[in-house]
Protein backbone atom coordinates (compact mmCIF):
# COMPACT_ATOMS: atom_id res chain seq x y z
CA UNK A 1 0.00 0.00 0.00
CA UNK A 2 1.33 3.42 -0.92
CA UNK A 3 1.55 6.36 1.50
CA UNK A 4 -0.60 9.45 1.18
CA UNK A 5 2.37 11.52 0.07
CA UNK A 6 2.13 9.74 -3.27
CA UNK A 7 -1.46 10.76 -4.00
CA UNK A 8 -2.03 12.85 -7.11
CA UNK A 9 -5.45 13.96 -8.39
CA UNK A 10 -6.39 13.05 -11.94
CA UNK A 11 -5.61 15.51 -14.71
CA UNK A 12 -8.57 17.70 -15.63
CA UNK A 13 -10.67 16.76 -12.60
CA UNK A 14 -11.63 18.71 -9.50
CA UNK A 15 -10.43 16.77 -6.48
CA UNK A 16 -12.43 17.19 -3.26
CA UNK A 17 -9.37 16.89 -0.97
CA UNK A 18 -6.53 18.70 -2.74
CA UNK A 19 -6.11 21.18 -5.57
CA UNK A 20 -4.03 20.61 -8.70
CA UNK A 21 -0.82 21.52 -6.86
CA UNK A 22 -1.54 19.08 -4.05
CA UNK A 23 -2.54 21.74 -1.50
CA UNK A 24 -5.54 20.97 0.71
CA UNK A 25 -8.97 22.40 -0.07
CA UNK A 26 -10.61 24.64 2.59
CA UNK A 27 -11.36 22.56 5.65
CA UNK A 28 -9.19 19.64 4.48
CA UNK A 29 -5.77 20.63 5.87
CA UNK A 30 -5.97 18.79 9.18
CA UNK A 31 -7.25 15.59 7.58
CA UNK A 32 -4.55 15.62 4.92
CA UNK A 33 -1.75 16.13 7.42
CA UNK A 34 -3.14 13.40 9.64
CA UNK A 35 -3.37 10.89 6.80
CA UNK A 36 0.15 11.71 5.69
CA UNK A 37 1.38 10.94 9.22
CA UNK A 38 0.10 7.37 9.10
CA UNK A 39 2.42 4.57 8.04
CA UNK A 40 1.51 2.06 5.36
CA UNK A 41 0.83 -0.51 8.10
CA UNK A 42 -1.42 1.88 10.01
CA UNK A 43 -3.45 2.64 6.90
CA UNK A 44 -3.90 -1.07 6.25
CA UNK A 45 -4.96 -1.61 9.86
CA UNK A 46 -7.59 1.15 9.65
CA UNK A 47 -8.92 -0.31 6.42
CA UNK A 48 -9.25 -3.73 7.99
CA UNK A 49 -10.86 -2.19 11.08
CA UNK A 50 -13.48 -0.50 8.92
CA UNK A 51 -14.33 -3.78 7.17
CA UNK A 52 -14.55 -5.62 10.48
CA UNK A 53 -16.79 -2.92 11.96
CA UNK A 54 -19.18 -3.07 9.01
CA UNK A 55 -19.45 -6.85 9.33
CA UNK A 56 -19.95 -6.63 13.10
CA UNK A 57 -22.66 -3.99 12.72
CA UNK A 58 -24.40 -6.03 10.03
CA UNK A 59 -24.48 -3.19 7.50
CA UNK A 60 -25.58 -4.84 4.26
CA UNK A 61 -27.22 -4.17 0.94
CA UNK A 62 -28.81 -6.59 -1.50
CA UNK A 63 -27.88 -7.15 -5.13
CA UNK A 64 -29.61 -9.38 -7.63
CA UNK A 65 -27.81 -11.80 -9.90
CA UNK A 66 -29.40 -14.47 -12.09
CA UNK A 67 -32.66 -14.05 -10.22
CA UNK A 68 -31.11 -14.57 -6.80
CA UNK A 69 -30.79 -12.02 -4.02
CA UNK A 70 -27.42 -11.78 -2.29
CA UNK A 71 -26.69 -9.79 0.85
CA UNK A 72 -23.27 -8.14 0.81
CA UNK A 73 -21.37 -6.04 3.30
CA UNK A 74 -21.70 -2.34 2.60
CA UNK A 75 -18.74 -1.13 0.46
CA UNK A 76 -17.10 1.68 2.42
CA UNK A 77 -13.99 3.79 1.88
CA UNK A 78 -12.50 5.44 4.95
CA UNK A 79 -11.26 8.66 3.30
CA UNK A 80 -14.07 11.16 3.98
CA UNK A 81 -15.35 13.74 1.55
CA UNK A 82 -15.15 17.24 3.07
CA UNK A 83 -17.32 20.29 2.34
CA UNK A 84 -16.63 23.60 4.03
CA UNK A 85 -19.56 24.89 6.08
CA UNK A 86 -19.89 28.19 4.22
CA UNK A 87 -20.35 26.33 0.93
CA UNK A 88 -22.82 24.01 2.64
CA UNK A 89 -24.98 26.97 3.66
CA UNK A 90 -25.49 27.76 -0.04
CA UNK A 91 -26.20 24.11 -0.85
CA UNK A 92 -28.75 23.92 1.96
CA UNK A 93 -30.56 27.03 0.76
CA UNK A 94 -30.66 25.62 -2.76
CA UNK A 95 -32.07 22.30 -1.57
CA UNK A 96 -34.80 24.02 0.46
CA UNK A 97 -35.69 26.18 -2.53
CA UNK A 98 -35.86 23.23 -4.87
CA UNK A 99 -38.09 21.03 -2.72
CA UNK A 100 -40.46 23.91 -1.98
CA UNK A 101 -40.95 24.48 -5.71
CA UNK A 102 -41.32 20.78 -6.48
CA UNK A 103 -44.01 20.31 -3.84
CA UNK A 104 -45.91 23.36 -5.09
CA UNK A 105 -45.69 21.92 -8.60
CA UNK A 106 -46.95 18.46 -7.57
CA UNK A 107 -49.83 19.96 -5.61
CA UNK A 108 -50.69 22.14 -8.60
CA UNK A 109 -50.79 19.38 -11.20
CA UNK A 110 -53.16 17.27 -9.07
CA UNK A 111 -55.40 20.27 -8.44
CA UNK A 112 -55.54 23.55 -10.38
CA UNK A 113 -52.88 22.75 -13.03
CA UNK A 114 -51.94 26.41 -13.43
CA UNK A 115 -48.39 25.53 -14.46
CA UNK A 116 -49.74 23.47 -17.34
CA UNK A 117 -52.21 26.12 -18.49
CA UNK A 118 -49.50 28.79 -18.34
CA UNK A 119 -47.11 26.63 -20.36
CA UNK A 120 -44.39 26.40 -17.72
CA UNK A 121 -44.29 22.66 -18.34
CA UNK A 122 -45.92 21.19 -21.46
CA UNK A 123 -49.09 19.31 -20.58
CA UNK A 124 -47.93 16.28 -22.55
CA UNK A 125 -44.76 16.01 -20.47
CA UNK A 126 -46.80 15.64 -17.28
CA UNK A 127 -49.78 13.64 -18.49
CA UNK A 128 -47.55 11.17 -20.37
CA UNK A 129 -45.25 10.64 -17.40
CA UNK A 130 -45.20 7.05 -16.17
CA UNK A 131 -45.58 8.35 -12.62
CA UNK A 132 -48.49 10.72 -13.13
CA UNK A 133 -51.39 9.22 -11.14
CA UNK A 134 -54.86 10.38 -12.24
CA UNK A 135 -56.19 8.62 -9.12
CA UNK A 136 -54.62 11.44 -7.05
CA UNK A 137 -56.51 14.31 -8.70
CA UNK A 138 -58.28 16.58 -6.24
CA UNK A 139 -56.26 15.56 -3.17
CA UNK A 140 -54.49 18.11 -0.98
CA UNK A 141 -52.31 16.34 1.61
CA UNK A 142 -51.31 17.98 4.93
CA UNK A 143 -49.33 21.24 4.47
CA UNK A 144 -49.68 20.82 0.70
CA UNK A 145 -46.63 18.53 0.78
CA UNK A 146 -46.40 15.44 -1.43
CA UNK A 147 -42.67 14.69 -1.31
CA UNK A 148 -41.74 14.65 2.37
CA UNK A 149 -38.37 12.99 1.87
CA UNK A 150 -36.17 13.95 -1.07
CA UNK A 151 -32.73 12.65 -1.94
CA UNK A 152 -31.17 15.14 -4.36
CA UNK A 153 -28.08 13.98 -6.24
CA UNK A 154 -25.36 16.61 -6.63
CA UNK A 155 -22.24 16.43 -8.80
CA UNK A 156 -19.29 18.78 -9.13
CA UNK A 157 -17.77 19.54 -12.53
CA UNK A 158 -14.11 20.20 -13.26
CA UNK A 159 -14.49 23.95 -12.68
CA UNK A 160 -15.84 23.36 -9.15
CA UNK A 161 -19.49 24.10 -9.97
CA UNK A 162 -22.03 21.95 -8.13
CA UNK A 163 -24.98 20.81 -10.24
CA UNK A 164 -28.21 19.04 -9.39
CA UNK A 165 -28.08 15.79 -11.32
CA UNK A 166 -31.54 14.53 -10.35
CA UNK A 167 -34.23 14.59 -7.69
CA UNK A 168 -35.40 11.36 -6.03
CA UNK A 169 -38.96 11.86 -4.82
CA UNK A 170 -40.58 8.42 -4.92
CA UNK A 171 -38.89 6.26 -2.28
CA UNK A 172 -35.39 7.77 -1.94
CA UNK A 173 -32.91 5.51 -0.19
CA UNK A 174 -29.43 5.68 1.28
CA UNK A 175 -29.83 7.76 4.43
CA UNK A 176 -29.19 4.79 6.75
CA UNK A 177 -25.80 4.30 5.10
CA UNK A 178 -25.01 7.98 5.62
CA UNK A 179 -25.68 7.50 9.34
CA UNK A 180 -23.78 4.22 9.60
CA UNK A 181 -20.80 5.60 7.68
CA UNK A 182 -20.45 8.21 10.43
CA UNK A 183 -20.62 5.53 13.14
CA UNK A 184 -17.88 3.53 11.41
CA UNK A 185 -15.63 6.58 11.04
CA UNK A 186 -16.00 7.52 14.70
CA UNK A 187 -14.90 4.01 15.67
CA UNK A 188 -11.80 3.83 13.48
CA UNK A 189 -10.73 7.52 13.56
CA UNK A 190 -11.98 8.84 16.93
CA UNK A 191 -9.09 11.28 17.17
CA UNK A 192 -10.22 13.12 14.04
CA UNK A 193 -13.53 13.97 15.70
CA UNK A 194 -11.66 15.54 18.61
CA UNK A 195 -9.75 18.06 16.48
CA UNK A 196 -12.16 18.90 13.64
CA UNK A 197 -15.44 20.79 13.85
CA UNK A 198 -17.50 18.21 11.99
CA UNK A 199 -21.21 18.98 11.86
CA UNK A 200 -23.41 16.16 13.20
CA UNK A 201 -25.78 13.97 11.18
CA UNK A 202 -27.26 11.83 13.93
CA UNK A 203 -30.35 14.03 14.42
CA UNK A 204 -31.91 12.69 11.21
CA UNK A 205 -34.06 9.86 12.66
CA UNK A 206 -35.62 12.29 15.14
CA UNK A 207 -36.18 14.87 12.39
CA UNK A 208 -37.80 12.23 10.19
CA UNK A 209 -40.05 11.17 13.07
CA UNK A 210 -41.08 14.79 13.70
CA UNK A 211 -41.80 15.27 9.99
CA UNK A 212 -43.99 12.18 9.87
CA UNK A 213 -45.79 13.11 13.10
CA UNK A 214 -46.59 16.56 11.66
CA UNK A 215 -48.64 14.85 8.92
CA UNK A 216 -50.91 12.89 11.25
CA UNK A 217 -54.63 13.49 11.57
CA UNK A 218 -55.55 15.33 14.76
CA UNK A 219 -54.23 12.96 17.42
CA UNK A 220 -51.75 13.64 20.26
CA UNK A 221 -49.84 10.35 19.90
CA UNK A 222 -49.93 9.24 16.27
CA UNK A 223 -49.16 5.63 15.38
CA UNK A 224 -46.41 5.70 12.73
CA UNK A 225 -45.34 2.65 10.74
CA UNK A 226 -42.70 1.93 8.11
CA UNK A 227 -44.18 -0.07 5.22
CA UNK A 228 -41.62 -2.36 3.57
CA UNK A 229 -41.94 -4.81 0.65
CA UNK A 230 -40.13 -7.33 2.85
CA UNK A 231 -36.78 -8.91 3.53
CA UNK A 232 -35.96 -9.51 -0.13
CA UNK A 233 -36.00 -5.83 -1.04
CA UNK A 234 -32.56 -4.35 -1.74
CA UNK A 235 -33.13 -1.56 0.82
CA UNK A 236 -34.56 -3.76 3.60
CA UNK A 237 -31.62 -2.96 5.87
CA UNK A 238 -32.58 0.70 5.68
CA UNK A 239 -36.28 0.04 6.29
CA UNK A 240 -35.59 -1.92 9.46
CA UNK A 241 -32.87 0.48 10.57
CA UNK A 242 -35.05 3.59 10.32
CA UNK A 243 -38.00 1.89 11.98
CA UNK A 244 -35.78 0.88 14.89
CA UNK A 245 -34.21 4.34 15.17
CA UNK A 246 -37.62 6.07 15.20
CA UNK A 247 -39.28 3.55 17.49
CA UNK A 248 -41.86 2.86 14.76
CA UNK A 249 -43.36 -0.48 13.78
CA UNK A 250 -41.93 -2.14 10.66
CA UNK A 251 -44.82 -3.67 8.73
CA UNK A 252 -45.58 -5.39 5.46
CA UNK A 253 -48.79 -4.97 3.49
CA UNK A 254 -50.29 -8.12 5.02
CA UNK A 255 -49.94 -6.53 8.48
CA UNK A 256 -52.33 -3.69 7.60
CA UNK A 257 -56.01 -3.62 6.75
CA UNK A 258 -58.44 -0.90 5.69
CA UNK A 259 -61.74 -1.45 7.48
CA UNK A 260 -65.27 -0.47 6.53
CA UNK A 261 -64.79 2.90 8.22
CA UNK A 262 -61.96 3.67 5.73
CA UNK A 263 -59.32 3.82 8.46
CA UNK A 264 -56.09 1.85 8.38
CA UNK A 265 -55.43 -0.66 11.14
CA UNK A 266 -52.41 -2.77 12.07
CA UNK A 267 -52.85 -6.39 13.07
CA UNK A 268 -51.32 -7.04 16.50
CA UNK A 269 -51.55 -9.80 19.09
CA UNK A 270 -53.91 -7.50 20.99
CA UNK A 271 -56.19 -6.96 18.00
CA UNK A 272 -56.43 -4.15 15.46
CA UNK A 273 -54.67 -0.85 16.25
CA UNK A 274 -55.28 2.28 14.21
CA UNK A 275 -52.44 3.64 12.05
CA UNK A 276 -52.12 7.38 11.48
CA UNK A 277 -49.00 7.78 9.32
CA UNK A 278 -47.34 5.37 6.89
CA UNK A 279 -43.75 5.93 5.79
CA UNK A 280 -43.98 3.78 2.73
CA UNK A 281 -41.01 2.19 0.99
CA UNK A 282 -43.11 0.57 -1.75
CA UNK A 283 -43.52 2.00 -5.25
CA UNK A 284 -46.91 3.43 -6.23
CA UNK A 285 -47.68 0.54 -8.57
CA UNK A 286 -47.70 -1.94 -5.70
CA UNK A 287 -49.15 0.25 -2.95
CA UNK A 288 -52.87 -0.50 -3.32
CA UNK A 289 -54.22 -3.24 -5.61
CA UNK A 290 -57.62 -1.51 -5.67
CA UNK A 291 -56.14 1.69 -7.11
CA UNK A 292 -53.03 0.61 -9.00
CA UNK A 293 -51.73 -2.85 -9.96
CA UNK A 294 -54.45 -5.39 -9.19
CA UNK A 295 -51.92 -8.23 -8.96
CA UNK A 296 -49.86 -6.60 -6.19
CA UNK A 297 -49.46 -8.67 -3.04
CA UNK A 298 -47.20 -6.09 -1.36
CA UNK A 299 -49.67 -3.30 -0.73
CA UNK A 300 -52.86 -2.67 1.24
CA UNK A 301 -56.25 -2.87 -0.51
CA UNK A 302 -58.18 0.36 0.05
CA UNK A 303 -55.16 2.39 1.20
CA UNK A 304 -55.67 5.13 -1.39
CA UNK A 305 -59.30 5.42 -0.33
CA UNK A 306 -58.31 5.92 3.32
CA UNK A 307 -55.65 8.47 2.31
CA UNK A 308 -58.05 10.39 0.07
CA UNK A 309 -60.48 10.76 3.00
CA UNK A 310 -57.72 12.11 5.23
CA UNK A 311 -57.81 9.18 7.65
CA UNK A 312 -54.14 8.32 7.16
CA UNK A 313 -51.07 10.21 5.94
CA UNK A 314 -48.63 8.62 3.49
CA UNK A 315 -45.05 9.73 2.99
CA UNK A 316 -44.04 10.14 0.29
CA UNK A 317 -47.54 10.66 -1.06
CA UNK A 318 -48.74 8.57 -4.02
CA UNK A 319 -48.17 10.48 -7.23
CA UNK A 320 -45.14 12.43 -5.97
CA UNK A 321 -42.94 10.54 -8.43
CA UNK A 322 -44.24 12.64 -11.33
CA UNK A 323 -41.62 15.23 -10.30
CA UNK A 324 -38.99 12.46 -10.28
CA UNK A 325 -39.33 12.21 -14.06
CA UNK A 326 -36.09 13.28 -15.74
CA UNK A 327 -38.00 15.17 -18.42
CA UNK A 328 -39.79 17.17 -15.72
CA UNK A 329 -36.33 17.70 -14.14
CA UNK A 330 -35.36 19.83 -17.13
CA UNK A 331 -38.14 22.29 -16.22
CA UNK A 332 -37.32 22.68 -12.50
CA UNK A 333 -35.45 26.02 -12.90
CA UNK A 334 -38.58 27.46 -14.58
CA UNK A 335 -40.77 25.98 -11.83
CA UNK A 336 -38.66 27.76 -9.20
CA UNK A 337 -39.12 31.05 -11.03
CA UNK A 338 -42.85 30.44 -11.54
CA UNK A 339 -43.86 29.30 -8.06
CA UNK A 340 -41.34 31.16 -5.91
CA UNK A 341 -40.38 34.19 -8.00
CA UNK A 342 -36.70 33.40 -7.36
CA UNK A 343 -33.68 32.50 -9.42
CA UNK A 344 -32.41 28.93 -8.87
CA UNK A 345 -29.57 28.73 -6.33
CA UNK A 346 -28.34 25.34 -7.56
CA UNK A 347 -28.13 24.91 -11.34
CA UNK A 348 -29.37 21.95 -13.33
CA UNK A 349 -27.02 20.05 -15.59
CA UNK A 350 -27.69 21.31 -19.17
CA UNK A 351 -30.31 18.95 -20.59
CA UNK A 352 -31.68 18.13 -24.02
CA UNK A 353 -35.21 16.71 -24.11
CA UNK A 354 -35.41 14.20 -26.92
CA UNK A 355 -39.15 14.79 -27.28
CA UNK A 356 -38.24 18.15 -28.84
CA UNK A 357 -37.41 17.61 -32.56
CA UNK A 358 -34.48 20.06 -32.66
CA UNK A 359 -33.00 18.73 -29.46
CA UNK A 360 -33.47 15.16 -30.67
CA UNK A 361 -31.63 15.89 -33.90
CA UNK A 362 -28.72 17.36 -31.95
CA UNK A 363 -28.60 14.39 -29.59
CA UNK A 364 -28.63 11.85 -32.39
CA UNK A 365 -25.73 13.69 -34.07
CA UNK A 366 -23.71 13.84 -30.84
CA UNK A 367 -24.31 10.49 -29.16
CA UNK A 368 -20.56 9.99 -28.92
CA UNK A 369 -20.31 13.02 -26.60
CA UNK A 370 -23.41 12.76 -24.42
CA UNK A 371 -24.94 10.78 -21.57
CA UNK A 372 -28.39 9.44 -22.48
CA UNK A 373 -30.85 8.67 -19.67
CA UNK A 374 -34.32 7.15 -19.66
CA UNK A 375 -36.96 9.28 -17.98
CA UNK A 376 -37.90 6.99 -15.12
CA UNK A 377 -35.08 4.55 -14.41
CA UNK A 378 -32.84 4.73 -11.34
CA UNK A 379 -29.69 3.08 -10.05
CA UNK A 380 -27.70 3.94 -13.16
CA UNK A 381 -29.64 1.45 -15.29
CA UNK A 382 -30.66 2.01 -18.89
CA UNK A 383 -28.05 4.72 -19.48
CA UNK A 384 -25.65 5.28 -22.34
CA UNK A 385 -22.36 7.03 -21.60
CA UNK A 386 -21.55 8.03 -25.14
CA UNK A 387 -17.78 8.48 -24.96
CA UNK A 388 -17.39 5.01 -23.42
CA UNK A 389 -19.91 3.23 -25.65
CA UNK A 390 -19.30 1.16 -28.77
CA UNK A 391 -20.68 2.06 -32.19
CA UNK A 392 -23.24 -0.75 -31.84
CA UNK A 393 -24.40 0.52 -28.44
CA UNK A 394 -24.82 4.05 -29.77
CA UNK A 395 -26.76 2.72 -32.77
CA UNK A 396 -29.08 0.77 -30.46
CA UNK A 397 -29.76 3.88 -28.38
CA UNK A 398 -30.44 5.92 -31.48
CA UNK A 399 -33.23 3.47 -32.36
CA UNK A 400 -34.60 3.61 -28.82
CA UNK A 401 -34.70 7.41 -28.93
CA UNK A 402 -36.44 7.46 -32.32
CA UNK A 403 -39.00 4.91 -31.15
CA UNK A 404 -39.86 6.69 -27.89
CA UNK A 405 -38.35 10.19 -27.73
CA UNK A 406 -40.47 11.17 -24.67
CA UNK A 407 -38.58 8.57 -22.64
CA UNK A 408 -35.08 10.04 -23.06
CA UNK A 409 -33.02 13.06 -22.13
CA UNK A 410 -29.38 13.80 -22.89
CA UNK A 411 -26.75 15.64 -20.88
CA UNK A 412 -23.08 16.50 -21.41
CA UNK A 413 -20.55 14.07 -20.00
CA UNK A 414 -19.43 15.93 -16.89
CA UNK A 415 -15.94 15.51 -15.50
CA UNK A 416 -17.19 14.44 -12.08
CA UNK A 417 -15.02 15.45 -9.15
CA UNK A 418 -12.80 12.87 -7.49
CA UNK A 419 -11.81 11.92 -3.98
CA UNK A 420 -8.84 9.80 -2.85
CA UNK A 421 -9.98 6.23 -2.42
CA UNK A 422 -8.27 3.03 -1.36
CA UNK A 423 -8.54 0.52 -4.21
CA UNK A 424 -6.61 -2.78 -4.21
CA UNK A 425 -4.03 -1.38 -1.83
CA UNK A 426 -3.45 1.80 -3.83
CA UNK A 427 -4.72 5.30 -3.07
CA UNK A 428 -6.19 6.65 -6.28
CA UNK A 429 -8.73 9.30 -7.35
CA UNK A 430 -12.25 7.98 -7.91
CA UNK A 431 -15.34 9.84 -9.07
CA UNK A 432 -17.94 10.80 -6.46
CA UNK A 433 -21.41 12.27 -6.19
CA UNK A 434 -23.41 13.40 -3.16
CA UNK A 435 -26.98 12.69 -2.04
CA UNK A 436 -28.18 14.99 0.77
CA UNK A 437 -31.62 14.30 2.21
CA UNK A 438 -34.25 16.99 2.63
CA UNK A 439 -37.37 16.71 4.79
CA UNK A 440 -40.51 18.79 4.36
CA UNK A 441 -43.60 18.52 6.54
CA UNK A 442 -44.76 21.34 8.73
CA UNK A 443 -41.17 22.61 8.50
CA UNK A 444 -37.88 21.86 6.71
CA UNK A 445 -34.73 19.94 7.59
CA UNK A 446 -31.69 19.00 5.55
CA UNK A 447 -28.88 16.67 6.52
CA UNK A 448 -25.54 18.33 7.23
CA UNK A 449 -23.80 16.38 4.53
CA UNK A 450 -25.23 13.32 2.87
CA UNK A 451 -24.34 10.03 1.28
CA UNK A 452 -21.19 10.41 -0.82
CA UNK A 453 -21.14 7.59 -3.32
CA UNK A 454 -17.91 6.62 -5.05
CA UNK A 455 -17.21 4.73 -8.27
CA UNK A 456 -14.72 2.09 -7.15
CA UNK A 457 -13.94 1.01 -10.70
CA UNK A 458 -11.16 3.10 -12.27
CA UNK A 459 -12.54 5.60 -14.77
CA UNK A 460 -16.15 4.68 -14.05
CA UNK A 461 -18.82 7.35 -13.58
CA UNK A 462 -21.34 4.87 -12.10
CA UNK A 463 -21.42 5.25 -8.32
CA UNK A 464 -24.40 3.02 -7.47
CA UNK A 465 -23.62 0.18 -5.06
CA UNK A 466 -25.64 -2.24 -7.20
CA UNK A 467 -23.16 -1.63 -10.02
CA UNK A 468 -19.90 -1.77 -8.12
CA UNK A 469 -19.90 1.57 -6.32
CA UNK A 470 -19.16 2.31 -2.68
CA UNK A 471 -19.58 5.16 -0.24
CA UNK A 472 -17.76 7.60 2.03
CA UNK A 473 -18.56 9.59 5.12
CA UNK A 474 -19.31 13.23 4.27
CA UNK A 475 -18.01 15.91 6.59
CA UNK A 476 -19.42 19.42 6.67
CA UNK A 477 -16.55 21.16 8.45
CA UNK A 478 -16.68 24.49 10.26
CA UNK A 479 -13.36 26.28 9.65
CA UNK A 480 -14.02 28.99 12.23
CA UNK A 481 -11.24 30.14 14.52
CA UNK A 482 -12.44 28.09 17.51
CA UNK A 483 -11.14 24.64 16.57
CA UNK A 484 -10.10 23.46 19.99
CA UNK A 485 -13.23 21.44 20.57
CA UNK A 486 -14.54 19.01 18.00
CA UNK A 487 -18.23 18.75 17.21
CA UNK A 488 -19.13 15.09 17.42
CA UNK A 489 -21.50 14.03 14.71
Amino acid sequence: MQRWNGYRPGNGYYDELVDASGQPRPGCGHLLEYLKSLSVEELADRHQAADATIRAMGITFTVYSDGQNIDRSWPFDFVPRIIERREWATIQAGLFQRLRALNLFINDIYNEQRALRDGVVPESVVLQSRDFRPQCRGISPPHGVWAHVCGTDLVRDKDGTLYVLEDNLRVPSGVSYMLENRHVMKRIFPELFEHNRIMPVDAYPGQLLDTLASLAPDTPNPEIVVLTPGIYNSAYFEHSYLAQQMGAELVEGRDLVVSDDDHVYMRTIHGLERVDVIYRRIDDDFLDPEAFRADSTLGVPGLLRAWRKGHVAIANAPGAGVADDKVVYAHVPDLIRYFLGEEPILPNVPTWQCVDPEARAYVLDHLHELVIKPANESGGYGMLIGPNASDDERAQFAELIRANPRNYIAQPTLSLSTCPTLCAGEIEPRHVDLRPFVLQGKGFNVTTGGLSRVALRKGSLIVNSSQGGGSKDTWVVDTGEDTANGVAG
